[in-house]
């Protein structure tokens, strides 16, 4: 599953840290850093998988050296507890391709660029080859002054501000989710992720009206394990798969996280259960099934799964839960004609009676909701929705029972005829 992921971090000097050498590490090259005197050597670090340099327009031709770059970085910074470099950490979807994850992050580091006129460095990682192999990320490594052809001017304050700086780092995180959404929708996805707090996203959820997916968000943010204990349980799980065996977290925060992540796959599963219920029943009701033999076909869709993410191949499966061939469930139908809403004009006037007129000219002219309402009578026919709602809230051996008396009463019938046709002039 597709997950957010966006943190920003600043490279100190009070902490020890320089430009030259988070830009060397992240990149897995050599740079001398000239203000230490010191060489940091990275060739040999392995998972880069794409390094780049993006810089204004206006910036001198040494810009795109990177040894120059960052010691330029450097000298531009006189105080000993200056912040040097700061930094973007990005997870990047693993249901992408590379070159997509490739145009985001670029995408990204060039928005950057335009919208605070820093120097940007960014690499591209795969994932540990004993970690998780979904681990696709980035680091962006920008200089905290602005590039302009003279070189290195003044501070990016509107990202130091403690008024400004908050807003800018929210908006910049909600264009790294669009541009994530947009590269999963390309992909055929049908996952989304989301830079906005859980609380945030819960009440809009409860603002559209979506219970069940407020419901999957009222919980507490995800324990952060950090190196030593995600170090750990990886191990465990590495070893645990080798044994042919379930993984058991062996820290506290592995199982605490462990436990939360079990508990939200759960949730997924049964909503997911859900929509492949109701999505089924609804094809097989414009299919013109009955009630019954569409409830059932919802239930074994829910329990099987038995269901790919193309849309295009609905229809097939759907013939493959309740055991129809695709030339059964095609047949041609006359253009010009709405099957489903004769369908359930059908129903109305069986189930209304002397109202079923009226109930029609409200199908043909008006609203689902006005459907639904009150017609001025306390014994007023439930709506269709209604009926639709109880039949999928039956339990499955009840319309299992209705099911069998439906298929009996076709049997009888098939029966009768068959008799018929012996009548005279047939002996046996």
């Amino acid at each position: 599953m597709a997950s957010y992921h966006l943190s920003v971090k600043t490279i100190k000097r009070s902490a020890g840290r320089s430009a030259t050498a988070a830009a060397a590490y992240r990149v897995g090259e050599r740079i001398e850093c000239q203000r230490e005197g010191r060489i940091h050597d990275y060739t040999r670090k392995q998972g880069i998988e794409e390094t780049f340099i993006l810089t204004p327009k206006d910036a001198p031709d040494w810009a795109t050296d990177r040894s120059r770059l960052w010691n330029e970085v450097e000298a531009s910074e006189t105080r000993r507890n200056s912040v040097t470099a700061r930094e973007w950490e990005l997870a990047l979807p693993s249901e992408i391709s590379a070159e997509d994850r490739s145009q985001i992050t670029r995408n990204f580091a060039q928005e950057l660029v335009s919208r605070y006129g820093v120097a940007v460095d960014v690499a591209i990682h795969a994932p540990h080859r004993e970690g998780d192999q979904r681990n696709h990320h980035a680091h962006v490594l920008t200089s905290t002054r602005r590039l302009e052809s003279q070189g290195f001017t003044t501070k990016t304050r509107v990202l130091d501000s403690a008024k400004t700086g908050g807003v800018e780092i929210e908006q910049m995180r909600g264009l790294w989710a669009e541009l994530q959404n947009r590269a999963l929708e390309r992909a055929g996805e049908v996952e989304r992720v989301d830079h906005r707090s859980l609380e945030a996203q819960r009440e809009a959820a409860l603002e559209r009206g979506d219970q069940l997916s407020a419901e999957e968000l009222d919980r507490d943010p995800e324990l952060k394990l950090g190196p030593a204990a995600n170090s750990m349980e990886r191990r465990a799980k590495a070893m645990a798969e080798r044994q042919g065996r379930e993984y058991v977290p062996v820290t506290e925060r592995g199982a605490v996280v462990h436990a939360a992540r079990q508990a939200r796959a759960a949730f997924r599963e049964l909503r997911e259960r859900l929509y492949i219920a109701r999505e089924t029943y609804g094809a097989e009701r414009d299919a013109g099934q009955g009630r019954v033999s569409a409830g059932l076909a919802a239930l074994r869709a829910a329990t099987t799964k038995d269901r790919d993410r193309n849309p295009d191949d609905f229809r097939e499966r759907l013939a493959r839960v309740v055991g129809r061939s695709r030339d059964q469930d095609d047949t041609p139908k006359p253009e010009g004609r709405n099957y489903t809403r004769e369908r359930l004009k059908e129903i109305m006037e069986k189930d209304a009676g002397r109202d079923g007129q009226s109930a029609v000219h409200k199908l043909g002219g008006h609203s689902e909701s006005e459907l639904a309402g009150d017609t001025g009578r306390e014994d007023r026919k439930p709506s269709v929705n209604e009926r639709l709602k109880d039949v999928l809230n039956k339990p499955r051996e009840k319309l299992e029972v209705e099911d069998e008396r439906e298929q009996e009463r076709g049997d009888n019938e098939n029966e009768n005829t068959r008799d018929k046709d012996r009548g005279e002039g047939h002996s046996l």
